[in-house]
């Protein structure tokens, strides 16, 4: 049985399932075996180093997404695109939210559209069951280091619930009715993808007129030009490390998002956005390039090409 909502979660009875066991989910899911949760978990490619560094860890490998949907109390995923999110929960009889038991609860922290949240939400209550949208910002030393930006949204009492659990990965804010988490993650995507192109071009005018790099970041970082954004990534742009904490390819996929929404709202809620058009156009420039599975911080290699370096 577990501890389906409302019950107590609690480490030694409540039964978690993740699906979505990439950079981001394995580190999340590692840190709730870390914190003594029983944890089992769904992987496409079962011999794939991240299945097995969970099993070592403890964690179990479920043989279906609909298995583990009928053994978890509360069900996380963490996949790439909304298209994968809407396979997974609402495709088929053999989906999540088909799958479900009564009062089990689903936290969907993959980047996602406010509107299937909202569906997913409707359909898991016909299910006499919970949703969350829970998307996170931080990249994959956050996820390590358990220091996440979530930011949750759905029914506030089972955010509440589930509080145990976030605290674990991070700090949970609470947003609002179901959608309102995807949308402050579009809001979070506009601001960081700005600050990543302004770091790199900062960083391409600091090279080319001679600076040394790491002491123009030393100099700045105190200033107004700091940011958490500057703390992640000014080294790994420096240092040449690109590997992903969060795709670029999925930076693309977050600021379409943002432009859609505009575009798709009534007169009353359109809001111009220039820069996060620019900053799209920008990123999927380094898709163009090949460069989409690096991390967003390559992005100054398209600031870099544009200047011929």
């Amino acid at each position: 049985m577990g501890t389906p909502y409302p019950m107590p979660i609690d480490p030694s009875k409540t039964r978690i399932g993740f699906i979505g066991i990439g950079v981001m989910g394995a580190a999340m899911a590692s840190r709730l075996i870390s914190a003594g949760y029983n944890l089992s978990f769904y992987a496409r490619n079962p011999s794939n180093p991240n299945s097995l560094s969970l099993q070592s860890k403890g964690a179990t490998l479920s043989p279906s997404i609909s298995a583990l949907s009928q053994s978890s109390n509360i069900l996380f995923t963490m996949v790439g695109h909304p298209s994968d999110v809407r396979s997974l929960y609402l495709d088929g009889p053999h989906s999540i939210i088909s799958s479900l038991n009564p009062n089990s609860v689903t936290v969907d922290t993959t980047s996602s559209h406010p509107d299937l949240a909202r569906q997913i939400f409707s359909a898991a209550r016909q299910r006499s069951s919970w949703s969350v949208d829970a998307p996170v910002s931080g990249g994959d030393i956050g996820a390590r280091d358990g220091k996440l930006a979530i930011f949750a949204a759905g029914d506030r009492d089972v955010v509440e619930w589930l509080q145990p659990l976030f605290s674990v990965m991070g700090k949970a804010t609470y947003m609002g009715g179901a959608g309102c988490g995807q949308s402050c993650k579009i809001a979070n995507q506009i601001t960081i993808g700005g600050n990543l192109v302004g770091i790199s071009e900062g960083l391409v005018f600091a090279k080319r007129v001679g600076l040394d790099l790491e002491k123009f970041v030393e100099a700045v970082r105190e200033g107004a030009a700091g940011s958490k954004a500057m703390e992640l990534f000014a080294g790994r742009m420096i240092a040449r490390d690109f590997r992903p904490g969060g795709y670029a390819e999925y930076q693309v996929k977050d600021l379409g998002m943002g432009v859609d929404v505009v575009e798709g709202g009534d007169d009353e809620s359109c809001v111009v956005l220039p820069g996060a058009a620019i900053c799209k156009q920008i990123f999927q420039s380094m898709v163009a390039n090949g460069d989409g599975k690096l991390g967003g911080q390559g992005v100054i290699t398209v600031i870099e090409r544009i200047n011929g370096m």
